[in-house]
């Protein structure tokens, strides 16, 4: 077998970093519309806090993508995994219409995160327009996965696609003819968005499942028990992880600037998102390359220091030049206070997207090696890094909330990033020694 080259491992891994590029696109798309409409400031902050409950709800079943792109090799793994997906998304289902419970909703908004009475009620609608989002994103995740694993990398692209202009056409059409407000618009665009997408994974991996059901050979001995033991850590993961972002909104509810800094942190994360996203995308890419045997170790690691260097030198240039308050007055619509006010908490975060490649390709490693856990706690420290740093830059050094949010974010990721280190150099060490080496 010949060995892998730096332009198969792009061949391979570009339909899935356009997949993320252009969902990555969602959120300055519906950032420009929402301030292009009445009230910015109140709907771009209830928008921010609204998407912020979306993930931690969804968390549970955003890794069952990496689950089925491992997992599913035969008619007996598919049937299992699927019955586990359905599960876990009628359960987030069932979880955020409960949280639409107005006695209990209005107690995070109002009495936990101290939202004003007006961002509170523009927030309730759009995460009640939201409900359908977690269990479509399980659905289009699961096939997907079935999808990567095949080497049909280029269909989840093109779900994408169907899912950005459905998104794209929601959003202008209740821009231009509704009548509603913004964060109302944008909610919307991103329900129907995702559910295009789910339907479209589902017909396009149409032929392969056929295919699968008829493999009898292979693993047999997989149960639900097998299933939760191998995903649960990446479950708790997702949750540690997307959970850390209810508490951001919390203290920075709690800080100097609290709306400005609310406001314009989705239109931050949604441009440092479009760098991150190349990194998001190369964790599946790196567990179906490096494969069983680990032939393709050095290639598949080398490639992602390259690209974590190629990531944060690209944000570099925006954020440290005239290209900064282009995007953000000219393109995202803030106006000329919140653009200035965005300057240097983009520039905090400029290596963000160089540690989200580092961090997907230790995930990768450890989930080829079947050693999730140390996943979990190395999100677990993530967090607490994230709640101690915030504590000492809101309630001690009194800086503004968006400074003290990306300052926290990056020194949580740093610590994760350290933590994973000596467990990946131990899985790499156990790998398959006479396939350790590319000859």
């Amino acid at each position: 077998m010949q060995p892998l080259t730096f332009p198969q491992i792009f061949r391979f891994w570009i339909p899935l970093a356009a997949t993320w590029l252009m969902m990555s696109i969602e959120g300055p798309f519906l950032a420009a519309i929402i301030a292009r409409l009445a009230d910015p400031k109140f709907n771009l902050a209830a928008y921010g806090v609204a998407f912020s409950f979306a993930l931690i709800i969804e968390a549970p079943i955003i890794m069952i993508m990496s689950a089925s792109t491992a997992l599913v090799e035969n008619r007996y793994s598919f049937v299992k995994l699927r019955n586990y997906t359905y599960w876990l998304n009628g359960g987030i289902t069932l979880i955020m219409l409960v949280f639409l419970v107005p006695d209990i909703f209005y107690f995070f908004t109002g009495d936990l995160i101290g939202l004003p009475e007006n961002v509170g009620k523009l927030t309730f609608y759009a995460t009640a327009i939201l409900i359908p989002w977690p269990g479509a994103i399980g659905y289009r995740r699961f096939y997907q996965g079935i999808l990567i694993r095949n080497n049909l990398t280029r269909r989840v692209a093109y779900g994408t696609i169907i899912r950005l202009v459905t998104m794209a056409g929601t959003a202008l059409g209740l821009y231009l003819y509704g009548n509603i407000p913004g964060v109302a618009v944008g909610a919307a665009a991103l329900s129907a968005g995702v559910v295009s997408e789910a339907v479209a994974s589902r017909f396009m991996s149409w032929r392969i499942v056929k295919e699968l059901k008829k493999i009898e050979a292979g693993q047999q001995d997989i149960s639900y028990l097998t299933i939760t033991r191998f995903y649960y850590p990446l479950a708790l993961t997702s949750i540690l992880a997307l959970g850390v972002h209810p508490l951001v909104t919390f203290f920075v509810g709690q800080s100097r600037f609290a709306i400005e800094s609310l406001a314009v942190l989705p239109v931050i994360n949604s441009l440092v998102f479009i760098f991150r996203s190349l990194g998001l995308s190369y964790q599946e890419a790196a567990i179906s390359l490096i494969g069983k045997d680990w032939r393709e170790y050095e290639i598949v690691r080398n490639f992602a220091y390259t690209l974590a260097a190629v990531v944060i030198i690209s944000l570099g240039i925006i954020a440290f030049t005239p290209l900064a308050e282009f995007w953000f007055f000219d393109i995202s619509g803030l106006t000329a206070e919140l653009a200035d006010f965005s300057r240097i908490p983009l520039m905090i975060m400029v290596i963000m997207p160089g540690l989200s490649v580092i961090l997907s390709f230790q995930r990768a490693i450890l989930v080829n090696a079947r050693k999730t856990g140390p996943i979990t706690w190395s999100t677990a420290l993530e967090v607490c890094g994230i709640i101690i740093v915030l504590i000492l830059a809101v309630g001690y050094l009194d800086l503004t909330g968006a400074v003290s949010a990306t300052l926290a974010i990056v020194i949580g990721r740093l610590w994760a990033n350290a933590y994973l280190i000596r467990p990946c150099v131990r899985a790499v060490g156990k790998r398959p020694k006479a396939e350790s080496g590319r000859q």
